[in-house]
């Protein structure tokens, strides 16, 4: 019994370390060279951390699954675009985060944007859209799914 326990206590939290290994990513020049080097696409979150339900749902229900932690690791570089209404952010990060939303005409939350930075001239990088998506009821394997398929455009 207690050997069941050990190992069973083992598994639980490799997956628990594996949801905490995300690295979500404010700043969008960062996470867009990180893409660049790394040949993934970016995964671009828009949310209301501090108010928005269907957000921390989504979050609950897909974004901190282990089987979400392995895909995004292998597939996509994760940015958080939030709109806080209690929590303080900076000028600079709260007019990136606004620019963004403007340029993807983001209307609701949660709303995720995949999009493939693509290098120009010099340094200027532009963000291709490949598609987006929000809440898809199900869990991680519907989310993922219907995510892969936008990827696969």
């Amino acid at each position: 019994m207690k050997r069941f326990l050990i190992i069973a206590v083992l598994i639980v939290s490799s997956f628990v370390s594996q949801a905490q290994e995300l690295k979500w990513h404010t700043d969008v020049s960062d996470a867009a060279k990180i893409a660049l080097e790394q040949k993934k696409p970016l995964m671009m979150f828009f949310t209301g951390s501090d108010w928005c339900g269907w957000c921390i749902r989504l979050q609950k229900e897909v974004f901190h699954k282990p089987e979400f932690a392995k895909w995004a690791n292998d597939n996509v570089v994760l940015v958080e675009l939030d709109f806080p209404r209690k929590t303080q952010q900076s000028e600079e990060l709260r007019n990136q985060n606004y620019s963004m939303q403007q340029m993807f005409g983001v209307t609701g939350y949660p709303t995720i944007w995949f999009v493939n930075p693509v290098q120009k001239e010099g340094k200027k990088v532009n963000l291709d859209a490949l598609g987006n998506i929000g809440y898809e009821r199900g869990g991680p394997e519907v989310w993922i799914s219907k995510s892969n398929k936008i990827l696969n455009k």
